[in-house]
């Protein structure tokens, strides 16, 4: 591996995440199939972040989003310790890591890890029916978000495919103060999971694949 300076681990760590974010999503069966095939092992990742720590994702939410919910009725909220001001959604990232191979390699996918957000979520508030979706986990490789979906209290599908990331809008890395790294320009999308699962839940047709939720915000530490 090669060695990663102090002065430059920051800028790595926001890196990893850019690249994973920013990239296309590609379904997991492609992934294994291209790795198995290209390599016989595992390669030794160029840098590693074993842990991850702070500070949020934040998600600018999306008029066109918010105008779907009123339509059907629906209320939205924050679960734990999310935050909703001013129509951006903050959850703390708690957790997670990353590795980074070499892109020229053929091992794929090149980005690999966890982003965790243990603790937070939304809720989806329609008359009696509460739905939330919680403990955020995003797959840097996929491009995809996880998280646990509850129907009035009760799990109804753990870790399920929520949203796809499109990083195709991702801005230039910034630097932020107390020695953090800002990427932000990457939407969130309804997957056809969600779409499926609420559209059966509220009873209607109306929760579309492919929905923008908004524009993300990711803010991390990089010490």
């Amino acid at each position: 591996m090669r060695t990663i300076t102090k002065a430059s681990i920051g800028i790595v760590t926001a890196g990893l995440l850019a690249l994973g974010l920013g990239a296309c999503s590609m379904g997991s069966s492609s992934s294994s199939s291209t790795t198995s095939s290209s390599v016989s092992a595992t390669p030794t990742p160029v840098a590693s972040i074993p842990k991850l720590s702070g500070v949020d994702t934040e998600v600018t939410v999306d008029k066109g989003f918010l105008d779907a919910l009123t339509s059907l009725g629906l209320t939205p909220g924050t679960v734990g310790t999310a935050t909703l001001t001013s129509g951006v959604l903050a959850f703390p990232i708690t957790g997670g890591n990353v590795k980074y191979f070499d892109p020229n390699e053929a091992y794929r996918p090149y980005v690999q890890g966890t982003i965790e957000h243990q603790g937070s979520g939304l809720s989806l508030t329609a008359g009696s029916t509460v739905v939330e979706l919680t403990n955020f986990t995003i797959d840097p490789g996929t491009s995809k978000l996880y998280g646990d979906v509850s129907v009035n209290g009760t799990v109804a599908a753990p870790q399920a495919f929520l949203f796809d990331l499109d990083g195709s809008t991702l801005k230039p890395l910034q630097t932020g103060s107390n020695d953090t790294a800002i990427l932000e320009g990457t939407t969130v999308h309804v997957s056809a999971d969600a779409a499926a699962l609420l559209n059966k839940t509220f009873g209607t047709t109306a929760v579309k694949e492919g929905l923008l939720v908004g524009v993300a915000k990711i803010t991390v530490n990089t010490k």
